[in-house]
């Protein structure tokens, strides 16, 4: 079923730059702090999302997207949300994006447990991650934006692939000052699509595949 138009003519991205402003004002109003439950200040470590503490403090699968840890981690994360929100209005993704990406928060999170290496985490990169790949399926159920949504998406699977979550549950970052956990990445692009397919960002590209042809 295609998406009716606003009757208020809002633009249809404007529930997507929602989900963005979510994820980027309490990161940005949070700033920083050390990302090991041990070290960081009290606010920043009840907000970490832990194996110990995910499943007892559910939260933790929302607010750990917003505690970073250091100042280029918080400002190449927020400069990623801005990218996200933009490539969310230029393809004019629906309210049903935004509702895949927002259920995709806490599951980028919950994938985490996948590794028991890993023992906390916070950072707003794993849901971008999460946010692209919905954004590819949408550009993918569009004919006349398939072939970009198939880059993107390749491209994003490579990224992951790349980073070999299976390696390590951490990789040293200088730049960011922090280490980097490559599972998020990967945990937000599987959550994306599939919350993705789950609201119907995929139909268009699930009608093509499936719609019989005329002999």
């Amino acid at each position: 079923m295609a998406e009716s138009p606003s009757r208020s003519g809002a633009h249809p991205a404007a529930a997507w730059c929602a989900v963005a402003l979510a994820l980027a004002l309490p990161a940005l109003s949070l700033g920083w702090s050390p990302l090991d439950p041990a070290r960081a200040d009290a606010l920043h470590a009840a907000l970490l999302w832990t194996r110990d503490t995910a499943w007892s403090q559910p939260w933790r699968c929302w607010a750990a997207a917003w505690v970073h840890g250091s100042a280029p981690h918080l400002l190449g994360n927020l400069l990623g949300t801005v990218l996200v929100a933009l490539l969310g209005l230029a393809a004019r993704v629906p309210p049903r994006a935004a509702l895949a990406w927002a259920l995709a928060w806490p599951l980028t999170q919950l994938g985490l447990f996948a590794d028991a290496r890993l023992p906390a985490y916070g950072g707003l990169s794993g849901v971008l991650h999460a946010g692209v790949a919905v954004a590819a399926l949408h550009l993918l159920a569009r004919p006349a934006s398939r072939v970009l949504g198939a880059a993107v998406l390749v491209g994003l699977l490579a990224k992951v692939a790349g980073e070999a979550p299976w390696q390590a549950a951490l990789w040293p970052s200088g730049a960011l000052g922090i280490a980097v956990a490559p599972l998020a990445h990967l945990s937000g692009v599987m959550s994306g699509l599939l919350c993705g397919v789950a609201c119907g960002v995929a139909c268009g590209l699930l009608r093509g595949v499936f719609r019989p042809t005329a002999d």
